[in-house]
């Protein structure tokens, strides 16, 4: 029976219910950075020299991207994911050294007026690369040479990214941890134990380290009292304690040592230990009463007060959210909300219907990259994580993003038009 969302071109069945959701996502990026940096003085819809303008050919440069992608042979991307791989690496390289510094962030190149931001693009070729190489592997029991090689085609760029600093783009990688999940190279249990490091994490910044270490000891001596005749348990249990030490003063050195004084200050006014509206707070601060006065139905296209006064920063780019929250109010962000889901959902179920363990894999990178930035960005707009700086897919100011982003879903639906012949 054929499935009503897809149809043949490009040499196989296009899924042209995901490339919809694309589409849609991409329009309504267009008109919210429209809203965001609309002058009444100059109400040019096509100005080039405002952001929207410049969004809209990079939008219609994105679908012509996406053509050419669903035109190439699906193998071209499996054989050249090595070379691009390298590239990228190069390319983050040269960012150290030639790249524009922007907003405290070595990670642009210059281009003319545009600027090139590699680390979006070695977001793509990462998931290439790593599918490529996990799908060698695909024949084998999952161990742990193949897992430490993978982790290695993660962590290189990440470390180079690290260095621009831009800790957002480079935290981005770490989604890619659900692949090797999927894959079997990540049980269960690590990844429970990596959600319990996490919540650790959080809760030795949110309180003094001696208090989660007394925490942690007291639940211990229960423990070993509660077990005093399992000689295993007791010793798992002194183990848990020194290791959960161990890592809770990691997690202070690297606060205070790791971190720059703003991404520190920033955390702070996360977790409540400081109150600054009208300084590291006001970003937040603004962005949460910018999403909050548009209620219910939202004050209306182009009406939004906070955006239009600009109150909100980089409220085209980072924070173009609080424009949809504005102006749409709940019914539009829950709109905005759904149709990622469903992307996401897509995505998941197009991955699993793959024959190749490339395929699979590659799509798998996929949705946890779009997941990552989707849940972060709209996550640090309403105040339950830290303002890191990343994107929304598809609906954020700028053409590094949006064609990154684009790339990286067009492959994939590639891969999903010819699922025979894929390496």
């Amino acid at each position: 029976m054929t499935n009503p969302h897809r149809h043949k071109l490009f040499g196989g069945e296009v899924d042209w219910f995901t490339i919809i959701l694309w589409l849609l996502l991409c329009i309504i990026g267009w008109f919210n950075i429209h809203a965001a940096v609309f002058d009444p003085d100059n109400p040019e819809l096509f100005n080039m020299n405002t952001n929207y303008g410049k969004q809209s050919i990079y939008i219609f440069s994105a679908m012509v991207l996406a053509v050419t992608i669903l035109i190439v042979d699906a193998k071209f991307y499996s054989s050249v994911s090595p070379i691009l791989y390298v590239i990228t690496i190069l390319l983050l390289i040269a960012v150290l050294v030639i790249g524009r510094n922007v907003g405290g962030n070595q990670a642009w190149i210059p281009i003319g007026s545009f600027r090139l931001q590699p680390s979006e693009f070695a977001k793509l070729a990462t998931c290439l690369l790593l599918g490529r190489y996990l799908s060698t592997q695909s024949t084998k029991n999952p161990n742990l040479g193949t897992l430490l090689t993978g982790a290695s085609i993660v962590l290189l760029p990440v470390m180079l990214v690290l260095l621009q600093p831009d800790t957002g783009s480079a935290l981005a990688f770490f989604a890619l941890v659900f692949v090797f999940y999927r894959e079997g190279y990540i049980s269960g249990p690590w990844m429970l134990f990596g959600a319990l490091c996490i919540m650790l994490f959080v809760l030795t910044l949110a309180f003094n380290q001696w208090v989660i270490i007394s925490v942690i000891a007291v639940v211990c001596a229960l423990g070993i009292y509660y077990f005093r005749k399992r000689r295993k348990a007791i010793t798992s249990l002194i183990i848990f304690f020194v290791i959960s030490t161990a890592y809770v003063f990691c997690v202070d050195f690297v606060y205070e040592n790791v971190l720059q004084s703003h991404q520190r200050n920033r955390i702070d006014v996360i977790l409540g230990k400081i109150d600054d509206p009208r300084g590291q707070g006001y970003n937040l601060n603004q962005s949460m009463i910018a999403i909050g006065s548009g209620q219910f139905w939202g004050k209306g296209y182009l009406q939004g007060t906070q955006t239009k006064y600009n109150f909100v920063p980089e409220q085209s780019t980072d924070f173009i959210f609080c424009t949809i929250g504005e102006e749409w109010g709940f019914v539009g962000s829950m709109v905005v909300i759904s149709l990622y889901l469903t992307l996401l959902l897509r995505i998941v179920n197009i991955a699993e219907r793959q024959r190749t363990a490339f395929a699979r894999i590659y799509a798998y990178g996929v949705a946890s990259i779009l997941f990552f930035h989707f849940a972060i960005n709209i996550g640090m707009t309403i105040g339950i994580v830290p303002i890191i700086g990343i994107p929304l897919p598809f609906i954020s100011y700028g053409g590094s993003s949006l064609w990154s982003f684009t790339i990286l879903l067009f492959i994939m639906l590639k891969f999903d038009a010819n699922k025979k012949g894929i390496v």
